[in-house]
């Protein structure tokens, strides 16, 4: 049965907080006054009450209603009021964006509890609640916008009294959750791979973990906010969203406990019929036509498209997933999968990758573990139909050949050709292959992908060179094994002795 609550009429608007989670000598504006401090509203005249009502506006409390000075009251239309809602200059102008016109002013909407810039434009919103709206926003058009005295802004954070199973982990880069991640805002791919790779140092977990809480405060009662000169039209749910300057959010479908950064340099964009809950997205992010995205952080200046499905999954700076599905992954930046048939699942990529259609990384378990594990360095690249299994590990810029790839692969060669050769059922690694064939390529990328940074505040530095300490350090180790693998081929064939005698005469020419 569904439980519905019955309170009185006039208490629509008001306490916020619930009593429990008030401190004591604080009434439920306290932290509103703090986010919005202005304090240069005053109350309708009688004469303004009057010119409202003709307009057929309605409120559950006229003295509970306040605005600037310099507003012209017949802006206002239709519009129901509850609780404390302080209204900003609303002058006879019209804001123009993307070549469609808006009215300065608010109609036919039920306001409750809000504090409403200068010179914004509200049409048509059927349920406005407990927001803090700067100047120069446009809203029309909206099902529901909404905050909760308990929204977390999809920040992995507990508030007062909340118990431990409604925290919001992020389960990166495994399906069971053995390498979750507590979500929040500015997370670096760097914070998301220390928090994975380390899970045996349990101080070092809750350390993490009481420095992502430390961040944020237990407190019931912060509003909900939308920068300025920000675009929200034709939208059904709002709900614990905080949304920065200059962001443009159009047609989607559900917006739940986010937090969307944007600026004037870096705008946000959320296009039409998205469906997006319990993430982050940084400044210059992009989500349209039919993204599902479920517990993810989308770094600055990267973009789901194209019905791309994004769960429990942190995708880095630059990076673009379209079409396809990415599930329990860790993405580092420069990041390229944009086919309908593609799929990736459990996977640590550290970025500079490419996924081609038809790839499935992570397609099954090929043992009866149910936490199967996929790693790839820098400049992962599976080719047309590629299909690999948990467990694999890959050095960097491995190159897959198209083909089905049935074991677990362990390949430490970098800039290598993996393919799998079925007449004679080998898997053959040609190493330096990028070296060899395709050096013109290598090149490029390292120019292209510093082209492609966007990033205004660049927190942390992306290494692009192929030639970079982490692949260094990977040849080293290959030549290594190459000479074993030379050794070992050359004395198979041999009798024992004979091996002796040879290794013998080596060390006197030594």
């Amino acid at each position: 049965m569904n439980q519905i609550k019955k309170h009185k009429a006039d208490q629509l608007g008001y306490n916020f907080i619930p009593k429990e989670f008030l401190p004591e000598g604080k009434d439920e504006y306290y932290l509103r006054f703090q986010q919005n401090p202005a304090s240069d509203y005053r109350p309708l005249t009688k004469q303004e009450i009057t010119i409202l009502q003709s307009n057929r506006n309605r409120a559950g409390n006229w003295e509970d209603v306040l605005v600037r000075d310099g507003i012209d009251i017949h802006l206002i239309e239709e519009c129901t009021f509850y609780g404390l809602v302080r209204i900003g200059r609303l002058e006879q102008y019209f804001l123009e964006f993307s070549e469609v016109k808006f009215p300065v002013g608010l109609y036919h909407s039920q306001i409750v509890s809000c504090d409403i810039g200068d010179n914004v434009s509200i049409s048509n919103v059927k349920f406005l609640g407990h927001y803090i709206i700067e100047d120069d926003v446009i809203i029309a058009n909206v099902n529901e916008m909404s905050c909760t005295s308990h929204a977390k802004f999809g920040n992995g954070i507990l508030k007062e009294g909340e118990k431990e199973q409604v925290r919001i982990w992020m389960e990166l880069c495994n399906e069971n959750g053995g390498r979750k991640v507590l979500p929040f805002d500015g997370m670096l791919a760097g914070d998301a791979w220390l928090w994975t790779k380390y899970r045996g140092d349990q101080l070092l977990m809750e350390a993490f973990q009481k420095f992502t809480e430390n961040q944020f405060d237990a407190i019931h009662g912060y509003y909900g906010t939308v920068g300025k000169r920000t675009v929200i039209k034709n939208t059904h749910i709002i709900k614990d969203v905080k949304i920065g300057t200059d962001a443009y959010v159009k047609g989607a479908n559900k917006l739940k406990n986010l937090t969307i950064n944007s600026n004037e340099t870096a705008k946000s964009q959320i296009g039409e019929g998205c469906e997006m809950v319990n993430g982050i997205m940084g400044v210059g992010s992009r989500a349209f036509y039919g993204v599902k995205a479920v517990r993810f952080i989308l770094s600055p200046f990267s973009q789901l498209k194209y019905g791309a499905r994004l769960i429990n999954s942190y995708l880095g700076e630059n990076a673009t997933v379209s079409c396809c599905e990415v599930l329990n992954s860790l993405i580092f930046p420069a990041h390229e999968q944009h086919h309908n048939n593609s799929f990736l699942c459990a996977a640590l990529v550290m970025g500079q990758s490419n996924m081609a259609a038809g790839a499935t990384i992570g397609s099954n378990h090929n043992s009866r573990g149910a936490d199967g594990e996929l790693q790839a360095g820098r400049g992962f690249w599976p080719g047309l139909c590629v299909s690999l299994k948990h467990n694999s590990k890959f050095a960097s810029f491995a190159m897959i050949a198209k083909g089905n790839y049935p074991a677990e692969l362990n390949i430490p060669f970098p800039f290598a050709l993996i393919s799998n050769e079925e007449h004679s059922n080998k898997l053959v690694i040609m190493p330096a292959y990028w070296f060899l064939y395709n050096m013109y390529a290598i090149q490029r990328n390292e120019r292209k992908f510093a082209e492609r940074d966007k990033r205004i505040n660049k927190l942390q530095y992306l290494e692009y060179n192929c030639l970079a300490p982490d692949t260094a350090n990977e040849i080293y180790k290959s030549l290594q094994l190459l000479q074993l693998f030379t050794g070992r081929h050359f004395i198979k064939p041999m009798k024992w002795w004979e091996a002796i005698r040879i290794l013998s005469q080596k060390e006197r020419r030594f």
